[in-house]
């Protein structure tokens, strides 16, 4: 009877072992579910929005150019990178980070292209390997398995596709484009590269004028507009006001050029364009269209004439000598007197590592709202501000580089996406 009753209790004892060791594999298993799954799925979403950021800034850069695909590529690498992974631990797990292969373009019909010119869509995909499986692997060594679903580490894959549109608001400059007489969309009468003047007084069909984007007439208000950080929110059907031009716009426009008055804080507050080196048909001797943006100077064009582009990857200054602080250098370029009456004495320093490169933003590149006789804003012009102001001020030209919402257009904005017209923004589509 005792020997029945010792044997009754060792059976009960391993049933209970066995039953606490199942219900131990059990907690485990949700514990790894819990911690492992979501390791993964912090990874995971940290994969996203590298893939995000990559394909964003991949798609800001396909304007159609020969080297659109060149630089969207860099640009997606350089903006996916700085998203890490892990818990942000600043490692991509020492599994390598985005490549050029992990970026590809589609054509408007989806179909993969090397094309510049049909590149629409930037579509970023990247797998994360090696994410360190903590109970899972715990588990597999006590169930005594080796299938795969108990290995050390997994993998998580993401994927991103952007395009760009334009945007619902944008952030012009304080001028108003009039169509040219008979001008339609796109282009209302102007030719790309072609020259057209901003006049000081009420603008006439084909000339621009000065226009506050508020709708008001108030002068300060055109400085402030013009100045930093400007003014966004301007949409298509806005009315916009007609100041009283004053000297005070001087200042703000010179700066995009990179010229300071000595009391002014400088290009490290009031920035520059990449290049400050001017335009005039004195050293641009180009016939219509002119194309100072992305021509090539003809014959009789001064011996420092290059065109925009050129300039500023060589981050050229108004003078257009390096290391040149004069002024008076610059006269000798436009013709325009900035030091008699205007005290314009200080130039960004060109060069690499100059005040151009250090400070510079696409100042010069600028949205201009294109009006209607009602002053309403009908759509957006792309253009280049050729040269500066003086003082007494003078008429100056921009140059028409094109719609600003077409697909090859350089003008940029910020905003949602979801507009009819204007510079474009990107936006995810996947």
């Amino acid at each position: 009877m005792g020997a029945a009753i010792m044997r009754y209790a060792d059976h009960q004892q391993g049933a209970i072992i066995l039953t606490v060791a199942f219900v131990l594999l059990f907690l485990l298993g949700f514990m790894a579910i819990a911690l492992d799954f979501g390791h993964m799925f912090v990874v995971k979403d940290e994969l996203q929005t590298s893939m995000d950021a990559c394909a964003l800034s991949a798609a800001q850069e396909l304007d159609g150019a020969g080297d659109a695909i060149t630089r969207a590529t860099n640009a997606g690498i350089t903006a996916g990178n700085l998203n890490n992974v892990n818990f942000q631990s600043g490692t991509w797990s020492g599994k390598g980070k985005i490549v050029a292969a992990d970026i590809t373009f589609k054509d408007p019909f989806y179909g993969v292209t090397t094309v510049p010119a049909l590149a629409r869509y930037a579509q970023c995909q990247h797998t994360q390997s090696g994410i360190q499986m903590w109970l899972f692997q715990a588990m597999g060594a006590f169930a005594g398995s080796a299938d795969a679903a108990y290995s050390s580490t997994k993998g998580v894959g993401a994927l991103a596709v952007a395009t760009r549109s334009s945007a619902q608001t944008t952030c012009p400059v304080p001028l108003g484009l009039k169509p040219k007489d008979g001008g339609t969309a796109p282009n209302y009468g102007y030719q790309p590269g072609e020259w057209v003047t901003l006049i000081m007084g009420t603008p006439t069909s084909g000339y621009i004028g000065w226009y506050n984007l508020d709708g008001s007439t108030n002068a300060s208000e055109t400085r402030t507009e013009l100045g930093e950080p400007g003014r966004c929110g301007t949409r298509v059907a806005d009315t916009l006001g007609t100041p009283g031009v004053e000297a005070t716009v001087v200042p703000v426009w010179n700066a995009r050029f990179g010229i300071y008055k000595n009391a002014d804080p400088g290009p490290s507050v009031n920035h520059p364009d990449y290049s400050g080196y001017a335009y005039t048909s004195t050293n641009w001797k180009n016939a219509v269209p002119q194309n100072a943006y992305a021509g090539i100077p003809a014959a009789g064009s001064d011996a420092t004439a290059l065109n925009f582009k050129t300039k500023r990857l060589a981050f050229a200054s108004y003078a257009d000598t390096l290391g040149g602080s004069n002024v008076g250098a610059g006269d000798s370029i436009t013709g325009f007197e900035l030091k008699t009456g205007g005290g314009f004495k200080t130039l960004a320093t060109p060069g690499a590592g100059g005040e151009h490169e250090q400070f510079g933003y696409s100042r010069r590149i600028v949205a201009v709202p294109v009006i209607n006789g009602a002053n309403q804003v009908i759509d957006y012009a792309c253009m280049l501000m050729l040269q500066p102001l003086s003082i007494p001020m003078v008429d100056v030209q921009l140059e028409f580089v094109g719609n600003a919402g077409a697909e090859s257009s350089p003008c940029t904005t910020n905003g949602y996406a979801g507009g009819t017209a204007g510079p474009k923004v990107p936006v995810l589509v996947q």
